[in-house]
Parts: structure tokens; C-alpha cells; sequence
């Protein structure tokens, strides 16, 4: 997916490293479900971006925060996975998240592993996100064994 002008521009203060991670783990959900749709605004003291099947914030599966020293990646739902291979951090309802430094630490199976779960779960609650031609489980299981054969990653 093509990088919205408008995230470019909300990144623009932030320093390069920094984008650079942002960009990345963009990448690394929109690779992994490239249906996602790609919502962006400028917190007050973060820029964010949500994945969602829809267009709709409420149907969104993880997100991306973008501060000053770090990244969170984060599961709009992340209370309700079962996948416990990663702490995540939270004490809310539902929110849950990783703090991210840098790309190459990034836990990139796991992770992965957690989106599908995490899309399924948002598809499970809206029935209508199941409408198109594949699941986003075949689309994550495709996409992860491509991801395995190509660079090794996860």
C-alpha cells in the first residue's frame, strides 16, 4: 500500500529513526493484510494509525503510535487474545501494546501470529468484514509462509 501523503506529513517532526520504524512496521501490517484500510490522525501528543477492514475506527485490529523515542504497536483488542508468547502492556479493557525501539528487535512472528488472531477476532464481532472473497486468515497464513520464504523474518 502507497504511503498516504498526510502520514508523511504528520511524521515530518519526528526524528528520521523514528519515522523510519514507523515506516517499517506500517509496511509490516500492510504486507501482512494488504485489504487493511489505513487510518491516520495527529493526537495531541502522538500521530496514530489504525487497521481496519472497514473504514470504520471500531472494526480496527492494531494500531501504530508514533512518539518522540519510541514506537507502540499496539492491538485494539489485545485483552481478548489468547496468544501469550508476548507481554503486552495494558491495564484498560481492551487496549493492549508493545513499546518498539527499533525494527530489527521487533518480535515479527509472534507478532503476526497475533494480527491474525487479532483480525479475526474484529471480523467475528462484525460479521460484514467476512463478506469479500477470502478470510483474512488465508490472506495472514498466504502472506506469513511468502514472508517465511522470502526474507526469513517470521
Amino acid at each position: 500500500m502507497k504511503v498516504n501523503p498526510e502520514l508523511n506529513i504528520f511524521l515530518k517532526p519526528y526524528d528520521i529513526e523514528i519515522q523510519k520504524l514507523t515506516l517499517e512496521l506500517r509496511d509490516f501490517i500492510t504486507d501482512l493484510v494488504p485489504q487493511a484500510n489505513e487510518l491516520i490522525w495527529d493526537n495531541y501528543n502522538a500521530v496514530t494509525m489504525a487497521y481496519s477492514k472497514s473504514e470504520k475506527l471500531k472494526d480496527a485490529f492494531c494500531h501504530i503510535a508514533v512518539y518522540s523515542k519510541h514506537v507502540n504497536f499496539g492491538f485494539n483488542r489485545g485483552a481478548e487474545l489468547t496468544k501469550e508468547t508476548i507481554k503486552l502492556k495494558g491495564k484498560g479493557k481492551l487496549i493492549r501494546h508493545i513499546s518498539v525501539k527499533d525494527f530489527e528487535s521487533f518480535p515479527k512472528k509472534e507478532i503476526a501470529i497475533m494480527i491474525c488472531e487479532a483480525v479475526g477476532i474484529s471480523e467475528n464481532i462484525n460479521k460484514e468484514l467476512t463478506e469479500k472473497k477470502y478470510s483474512i486468515q488465508e490472506y495472514c497464513n498466504v502472506n506469513i509462509q511468502k514472508k517465511n520464504k522470502a526474507n526469513n523474518c517470521i
